[in-house]
């Protein structure tokens, strides 16, 4: 027995990363983990007692302190803690622990195929620090809390896995209905929403707080789980096995050399007599490979956000300029037409209004055309903003759209052609900037799949830092790297990306880039979850662009090669071709990224055998 309670499992050697803050003291304390059954009698009288878990002694970045409350019984109540005690200089030990029903997810790893961790996430939110089991007995660990509790992997990573209670009715649902990415973080969400400047733009750290719940929230609404059953966490004969989510045993072979060509500096000989572009594919690929000189910017740009269509003559598009210069003020009008008293009474548009003009003042003030007071180039800014809001009133105004506006509008020099190409551009983006979150959960969700496949021992290392949600790479892929990178090369990298070359989701390549250049820092220098906060964070304006740009190439190219690629990654990749049943799938890749891919790739990355007997194995890439 222990403290009254009866010993169900024990083991020692397991260490505990602390993350302590003081350089000169070891972050891994030893220690063991046990699992106790306690049966505490009450009297039913009071509303329940509350039982303190114990303080470590140590500055670790996540509470151990905090109460639970127990269940009126009128006899007695049975309690199953999982404890976890350390040995703390000088010689003093310290615990902490959990009751197995307060148990959200667990997730298993293994960090350079030698030490197994496990990261164990109460109800509250709060993951526990890293366990490393240096002699095994996670499986018998995992073995023992079963008989208290139920553990359902999740359709979207396979080390990680959910607790539920035996006589749980959700278990009888279908797995494949789950969502793990359901938010109840509604208030942080709106926060976000209201301010994200002093979120993800100021206060990094808070936004990625939020993430960090968000990902794995412990309350989410249960839309379904597995089967009733024993759903054990895979493990192999040897202690113990790991299911991941990565193409594990396929070999994406060489990476490919890639270097940029020559930017687009010839617009003429694209048009036919009436003004037609010829090839807009052709124009793509070359903006792609080597981006626009400033001079045609402003021209090409108006066809790449779609304000002209590739096919329209020039008499077409004075048109097409005339009708928008026209329907641009009419709904620049209903918002200037709106008196004081009126505003007073409508408390939507008066947010909106108070949000753009504090932005406004605060947006690229370093760029010669926007900088200054009285500037000419902040009132086409905020006027602008205004009428997008007339314009998509659902969406009205959210920070972090003047980012995306201010250098439209310094290539167009033209409130009404600035703002039409604004509205192609959130066209592409503007889900991320909705209440709910869920497309930016998404895209962290398929970056996750492609560092995976790219480099598991990284993303292993950032899982035993706690960090495997990649939500320091928020800011990233919500702006498209906008604080990341000088203005000058934002307009280089912007035009790159509007090709939609050779995916949909470059800019996620882009981060895997930005991600692998930095393993060596990140692993060799054993940071924690702060530190590589931290250093991805003072990143921004020290990237070389033409460097990660080629880099993102060279990976797409290296997994496009790769034919035992998991399926999820092609999809995320474009690179997924239905079998001859399914060919009509709106997932198969559009035809104008075929001639991107690359006969750079004839250099070579070895053949692999289709991981999916019904997928049609995509031929080798060439360029045209």
């Amino acid at each position: 027995a222990e403290n009254g309670g009866e010993l169900i499992f024990e083991k020692e050697g397991v260490y505990l990363h602390t993350n302590a803050k003081r350089s000169n003291e070891d972050t891994t304390i030893p220690g063991f983990i046990r699992i106790i059954e306690r049966v505490r009698f009450t009297d039913g009288e009071d509303g329940g007692e509350e039982e303190t878990k114990f303080d470590p002694g140590y500055e670790p970045d996540w509470a151990v302190i905090s109460t639970v409350k127990q269940t009126r019984a009128k006899e007695q109540l049975k309690i199953t803690l999982m404890s976890c005690s350390v040995l703390l200089p000088p010689g003093q030990w310290g615990s902490f622990s959990l009751p197995l029903s307060e148990l959200y997810s667990l997730r298993r790893a293994r960090f350079s195929l030698g030490r197994n961790f496990m990261v164990l996430t109460s109800r509250g939110g709060h993951p526990l620090p890293p366990l490393h089991f240096h002699r095994g007995g996670t499986r018998e660990l995992l073995r023992a809390m079963q008989r208290y509790i139920r553990l359902a992997p999740s359709p979207v990573d396979g080390r990680l896995f959910l607790a539920y209670p035996h006589d749980s009715g959700a278990l009888s649902q279908s797995f494949d209905e789950l969502h793990l990415f359901d938010d109840t973080g509604s208030d942080l969400v709106s926060r976000f929403i209201q301010d994200p400047y002093a979120t993800t733009f100021g206060g990094f750290s808070k936004v990625t707080n939020f993430f960090r719940g968000a990902l794995r929230p412990p309350e989410s609404p249960l839309h379904g789980c597995t089967p009733a059953g024993n759903h054990a966490p895979h493990t192999a004969d040897d202690e113990p096995g790991f299911e991941l989510i990565t193409c594990q045993g396929a070999e994406l072979g060489p990476r490919p050399t890639v270097t940029r060509g020559q930017p687009l500096d010839n617009w003429e000989q694209f048009l036919d007599s009436e003004g037609r572009v010829t090839d807009p594919q052709i124009v793509k690929e070359l903006v792609f490979r080597g981006g626009i000189i400033p001079p045609l910017r402003k021209e090409v740009w108006k066809f790449l956000l779609g304000f002209f269509p590739w096919n329209s003559t020039a008499k077409e598009r004075e048109d097409i300029i005339r009708v928008k210069t026209d329907e641009y003020f009419r709904m620049k009008v209903q918002w200037k037409s709106v008196s004081e008293e009126q505003e007073m009474r409508n408390s939507l548009l008066r947010g909106y209004r108070s949000l753009i003009e504090r932005d406004v003042n605060r947006t690229d003030r370093q760029n010669p055309f926007f900088s200054g007071n009285e500037n000419p180039g902040l009132t086409l800014l905020h006027d602008v903003l205004m009428t997008y809001c007339m314009y998509n009133f659902d969406l009205g105004y959210v920070q972090g759209m003047s980012d995306l506006l201010a250098p439209l509008l310094f290539v167009t020099q033209n409130e009404v052609e600035s703002f039409w190409c604004l509205t192609g551009f959130m066209e592409l983006v503007h889900q991320n900037f909705e209440e709910s979150q869920e497309a930016m959960k998404q895209q962290l969700l398929q970056l996750s799949l492609l560092l995976r496949a790219l480099d598991p021992e990284l993303c292993d290392y950032l899982d035993s830092q706690d960090s495997g949600s990649l939500c320091f790479c928020f800011r990233w892929l919500l702006i498209w790297y906008k604080r990341e990178f000088p203005f000058d090369d934002i307009l280089s990298l912007w035009e790159v990306l509007w090709t939609r070359i050779p995916c949909a989701n470059f800019h996620l390549l882009l981060a895997c880039a930005i991600l692998v250049s930095q393993r060596g820092e990140l692993i060799g220098s054993n940071h924690d979850f702060n530190s590589i906060l931290k250093h991805i964070n003072e990143l921004n304006m020290k990237l070389d662009l033409e460097s990660v740009m080629c880099e993102a190439e060279g990976i797409y190219l290296q997994m496009a090669q790769c034919k035992e690629l998991p399926v999820r990654v092609q999809e995320v990749l474009g690179l997924y071709v239905p079998s001859s049943s399914d060919e009509e799938s709106p997932q198969s890749e559009p035809k104008e990224t075929d001639g991107l891919l690359s006969q750079s790739l004839a250099r070579g990355a070895t053949a692999c055998q289709p991981s999916n007997p019904h997928a049609t194995p995509r031929p080798p890439p060439t360029y045209p």
